[in-house]
């Protein structure tokens, strides 16, 4: 399928030596719903990546006592300059211009190298994203030590088009030439425009645990701790224009790995005179790691620590949460430093109604590629007899996504 090669292909290759940060944690498609929160309102199954205290702190008593999720799946895609639309065009320009070529119909390439010439103008620089995260856990708390297992991996693949001056002064010359339009051959031989694609995933499992004290006043701090086995990988990609369609990607030769050992901690305070507050902080990879792509930029997997504060009842949730560290840009994006509002609306333990939205405090003008600015988020659960079924939605001006979840609570 040429499309979908089309669409790995392309990018614009960056300094070698640049540092850049890769896929955002992962979320479940519960929080996913409600801006990304997780911090001060986890469940036990999605606390093992979320803030792995929230797994000892008392939940609704129908499910306090196991949590499965079996899978959560999520995707999002940003590509706002239609990236994909404008490379289908470009492919069909170029096996028209080799067409009339073949039946030497010169007045035709000349106006096909016009329009071909007009397309890699639009493109040059126009930029596509896309993210997914794929996870499973298993929580069974306990009144002495929560226990948990988990293992989860994230993606982000960034892409730009790289259109070469030389192609546009060919293409030109071949307008105005009849000569030239006349000894054309095969136009993408003599093509010289190229693209990247730059990737970086991470993938994790682990075991969590927490403990839950009793505090005066009833009050109840938990605290919990997530050791785990982390596994990175950077994928580069580069072909000239002329190559689009060559499926020869090769792991073994474009990627880099590095495996090594990290943990998350996080606590939680749950307070209020009715037990209806929740205090959370979370900090995931307490370990910086690093790794060199093939052209020598660095994946940085910095510590991310985040805030909650979240006020509950047995028919709704609502919580604030903020990043109290930044995520560097990975390719062609801005930074990120989330601040998200979340509600969850429960009907009668079988139906639950969420929405959130989030605002990136570090994104600017003069980033490298799509904006990640205010992002709303939707979803709808289904929990009858402890069964779960969670999808959710994202929007904004650039990008678009959606999650979906199976489990279990009870």
């Amino acid at each position: 399928m040429k499309h979908t090669r089309l669409v790995l292909a392309m990018g614009l290759t960056a300094a070698a030596g640049t540092a850049i940060a890769g896929p955002q944690s992962f979320t479940t498609a519960r929080s996913f719903a409600m801006g990304g929160t997780g911090v001060a309102v986890a469940q036990p199954a999605s606390a093992n990546t979320s803030n792995p205290a929230m797994m000892a702190m008392q939940q609704h008593e129908w499910a306090d006592d196991f949590g499965l999720i079996l899978p959560s799946i999520n995707a999002r895609a940003a590509d706002d300059e239609k990236v994909v639309d404008q490379i289908d065009d470009i492919q069909d320009t170029i096996d028209r211009i080799n067409q009339q070529a073949d039946a030497s119909d010169y007045s035709g390439i000349r106006q096909s190298a016009d329009r071909l010439q007009n397309q890699l103008i639009e493109l040059n620089h126009d930029t596509m994203r896309a993210d997914a995260g794929v996870g499973i856990s298993l929580a069974v708390p306990a009144s002495s030590i929560s226990v948990g297992v988990f293992t989860d991996a994230t993606l982000r693949a960034t892409g730009r088009g790289n259109v070469a001056d030389s192609d546009l002064a060919l293409l030109e010359a071949i307008e105005n030439d009849p000569t030239l339009a006349a000894g054309i051959g095969d136009i993408g031989d003599q093509l010289n425009s190229d693209g990247t694609v730059i990737a970086a995933a991470m993938g994790e499992v682990g075991v969590s645990f927490a403990k839950a004290l009793e505090l005066q006043n009833n009050n109840t701090l938990s605290i919990g701790f997530s050791p785990k086995y982390v596994q990175l990988r950077t994928f580069e990609y580069r072909q000239r224009v002329s190559d689009f369609e060559d499926d020869d990607f090769d792991a073994g030769e474009n990627g880099t790995r590095k495996d090594g050992f990290n943990a998350d901690v996080g606590a939680a305070y749950r307070f209020g005179k009715r037990q209806q507050w929740t205090a959370g902080l979370s900090v995931r990879n307490v370990i910086p790691m690093e790794l060199d792509s093939k052209s020598g930029r660095t994946y940085e997997l910095d510590p991310k620590a985040s805030v909650g504060i979240a006020h509950r009842s047995s028919m709704h949730v609502l919580t604030a949460e903020a990043d109290l560290t930044r995520n560097k840009a990975f390719g062609y994006g801005d930074d990120t430093q989330w601040v998200a509002l979340g509600a969850e609306f429960d009907a009668f333990r079988t139906v639950q109604l969420r929405a959130g939205v989030r605002r990136n405090l570090a994104s600017n003008d003069d980033n490298d590629g799509i904006e990640e600015t205010t992002q709303y988020t939707f979803g709808l659960g289904f929990s009858p007899f402890g069964a779960h079924l969670e999808l959710a939605g994202l929007f904004s001006d650039t990008e678009v996504g959606a999650a979906v979840e199976l489990g279990a609570a009870f």
